[in-house]
């Protein structure tokens, strides 16, 4: 009966998640990480957790979802990259991969995801490249690798990377788009980022090899520039669909050829966030913070989700070592001198021979 009653729930979820139209694709999975088949709808909050299971690492609150297996504890894929587009519920990708519906689209970053990386492996040197719009349209933050430090990322560095050779704009079969409208620009640099990440990670092979897993999240603006600014029936829209999911299956294979087929690509498309966006921005060479030296309300450090098994080791040590002082304390207060201690038994014995 309860088994009824799950099934039901899960395909009335999946049913209005058909209606709202929002996805999550997988393009690229290496085999030892499983995604079941079935139309299982997935909340937007639960990425996050979603992206560190299949690297490998734990959550703090179990994923209750069953699209992904269980996976091998002894291996781990060497990337993980999730790109999110926004402006379209659903890409024409091939019917061969999965998909699943996305419910409750609220923003969401994986900066939980990479500060997890760096602390585990503290000693590597992991990539993690995360790309988000901003008031520069496009920035790059949390990059612990200086491959990336050329990469353009803001509007005006793009603009000059369209102009030169090698560009997306003399590659591409434009059609209706133009590169004199900022919007048709916008959708432009986004793909051109796209290809140039994949460049250099095809020059710099040699990041694959590192010991520490890495992450890679983009999220693209354009394609919701373009249905705003030509409508969704427009050929301009059209146009742009066709090239950003080619443009994704490529990114796909090519970081899947770098990493030797053991990298996660995800897509997740979204119409429309049910709540703005909103990113704290961060220096490409920012350093974690272990200390808090400089807080000026003398404000107690912060701790993590280790904090309740250290505090249970701390309290239950305390507790073992003060019955322990008690008891030996309790022994000693009540020891006979003469009896107990060989001392001075033997003391006794030698003032009566004395």
């Amino acid at each position: 009966m309860n088994r009824t009653i799950m099934n039901t729930v899960f395909a009335l979820l999946g049913l209005l998640s058909g209606v709202l139209g929002d996805s999550l694709t997988v393009l690229r999975s290496p085999p030892y990480v499983t995604f079941r088949d079935g139309q299982w709808p997935i909340s937007g909050e639960k990425i996050p957790d979603l992206v560190a299971l299949t690297m490998g690492f734990s959550v703090r609150e179990d994923l209750d979802w069953p699209g992904l297996a269980a996976g091998s504890l002894f291996q781990r894929p060497r990337a993980n990259a999730l790109i999110v587009v926004r402006g379209m519920d659903s890409l024409d990708f091939p019917k061969n991969i999965s998909s699943y519906p996305l419910e409750n689209p609220v923003p969401f970053t994986l900066d939980s995801v990479a500060n997890t990386v760096h602390t585990l492996f503290a000693d590597s040197t992991p990539v993690v490249l995360q790309l988000a719009p901003s008031e520069e349209r496009l920035y790059m933050m949390g990059m612990a690798n200086t491959v990336f430090e050329d990469l353009p990322v803001t509007l005006q560095q793009i603009r000059g990377r369209l102009s030169q050779d090698g560009s997306v704009l003399t590659s591409l079969p434009l059609s209706s788009l133009s590169r004199n409208n900022e919007a048709d620009l916008l959708f432009l640099s986004e793909v051109q980022v796209l290809y140039d990440i994949s460049t250099l990670l095809q020059k710099h092979k040699h990041l694959a090899k590192d010991p520490a897993p890495d992450l890679y999240s983009l999220e693209l603006a354009g394609l919701e520039e373009i249905a705003r600014r030509y409508g969704t029936d427009s050929p301009q829209f059209a146009d742009a669909t066709r090239i950003l999911t080619s443009a994704l299956q490529k990114f796909a294979d090519d970081v899947s050829s770098v990493y030797g087929n053991n990298a996660v690509v995800e897509v997740v498309t979204v119409k429309t966030f049910e709540a703005p966006l909103t990113r704290k921005s961060r220096s490409i060479l920012e350093s974690k913070q272990i200390s808090n030296p400089g807080s000026p309300y003398n404000l107690a450090y912060k701790y993590n989700f280790e904090y309740a098994v250290i505090f249970n080791i701390v309290l239950w040590l305390m507790i073992v070592l003060a019955l322990a002082v008690i008891a030996v304390s309790y022994n000693l207060w009540n020891m006979d001198p003469g009896y107990d201690s060989i001392i001075y038994r033997m003391t006794n014995q030698k003032i009566r021979m004395d």
